[in-house]
């Protein structure tokens, strides 16, 4: 099969290979993901928009493509959202034949569908070294010298495009009762349908509102801030609504980058990573406070599966509060929390969804603060 298609980076590297998906060029930020599984969970995850994503697992699509279905509370099941998220996907080698017992269709028919680009016989330890060596780049993909300008998504409002656009209620109901659970609201920046998932499984009524709106006057027990693509400075407005909330008291979870929102809504700075975290296998070790702001280990690590290209800066974090999780490869901040009050943030996936579930137990802390 003759190369029809290529990979270039900003910095002039050009990577040849073979397209598959949608034939139509593309550009984005091109990051990568060292996952070995989880490839609908993951193209479907909308803190990839704007991202032309590498998979470095040698072969991607051997087990095929589930049926779109949803569970009773209409959230997709098998996919993180109702579409592919990804700009352009990168791999080495594409599995033209597939077996599972969920599969429906191929990955390269899925792309098809979806209007999205691939690239396969691409190296992908080669292009991966690179992007570790120089950190992500802008990069496009051209297919049958058909081309298009580079773009940078980090310079717009990529929440905008999926967040919710309304207010939506999902109701708990069990057979003795009914509308007595208590209600969270999600603010949905890009959210995971497994981060809502999370939360109706263990009885908390979910109100998902947009992005940038203004949820105050809804009666709430519990805030929740979804992750989300993009830098956590161009959502001003988001920022302004946590701070409010802040001060109302109800307990607070933030999950990537809810967890850069609630830092910044606190003063705390935030800054672009060299190449981000996005791998189903980072370990972190909980810290604890000691005296003062000294910080030491509780003795737990956790393998967290994760998705970010930018983390808080730990010296700006206000006095009363402090850093939660460490990541134990680069010491980057993974949580933080008040000293006193019920508001944490995790930089990982506590969903999972690809990946380890060490960390499920922080969903039923925050059940357990919203039940007081």
């Amino acid at each position: 099969m003759s190369a029809n298609a290529r990979l270039i980076l900003e910095d002039g590297s050009v990577f040849e290979g073979v397209g598959f998906g949608h034939q139509a060029p593309t550009a984005g930020e091109v990051v990568f993901n060292t996952g070995m599984v989880g490839y609908p969970e993951a193209l479907t995850d909308p803190s990839y928009k704007g991202q032309i994503l590498v998979l470095t697992y040698p072969l991607i699509g051997n087990y095929g493509v589930p049926t779109a279905r949803c569970d009773s509370f209409n959230l997709p099941l098998g996919f993180e959202s109702d579409k592919i998220q990804i700009s352009g996907l990168i791999v080495s080698e594409q599995s033209h034949c597939f077996s599972h017992h969920n599969a429906h269709q191929s990955l390269g028919q899925w792309l098809a569908e979806q209007g999205i680009p691939a690239v396969s016989n691409i190296d992908t330890r080669a292009l991966t070294k690179r992007l570790r060596q120089q950190g992500s780049m802008l990069g496009r993909i051209d297919i049958n010298r058909e081309q298009t300008e580079f773009f940078n998504p980090n310079l717009t409002d990529l929440a905008s495009l999926v967040s919710v656009k309304d207010l939506t209620w999902l109701e708990v109901t069990t057979a003795d009762k009914s509308g007595d659970n208590p209600t969270v609201v999600v603010i949905d920046c890009g959210c995971k349908a497994s981060i809502v998932r999370s939360l109706v499984s263990r009885g908390l009524n979910v109100m998902r509102v947009p992005y940038d709106y203004y949820f105050l006057n809804i009666k709430f027990d519990g805030l929740v801030i979804s992750n989300g693509p993009g830098d956590p400075k161009m959502l001003q407005a988001t920022i302004r609504n946590v701070r409010h909330a802040l001060a109302v008291g109800k307990p607070i979870l933030g999950i990537c980058l809810g967890n850069q929102l609630l830092a910044r809504a606190v003063g705390a700075e935030t800054y672009k990573m060299k190449f981000g975290h996005r791998s189903q296998n980072q370990p972190c070790l909980e810290m604890k406070p000691s005296s003062g702001r000294n910080i030491a280990l509780t003795g737990r690590c956790v393998i967290t599966s994760q998705n970010h290209g930018y983390a808080v800066r730990e010296e700006g974090l206000p006095e009363d509060w402090t850093v939660w999780f460490k990541n134990a490869n680069d010491g980057t901040v993974e949580g933080i929390r008040h000293i006193s009050k019920p508001f944490v943030g995790v930089q990982f996936h506590p969903e999972s969804n690809p990946g380890p579930e060490d960390t499920g137990w922080i969903f039923d802390d925050f059940v357990r603060q919203v039940q007081r």
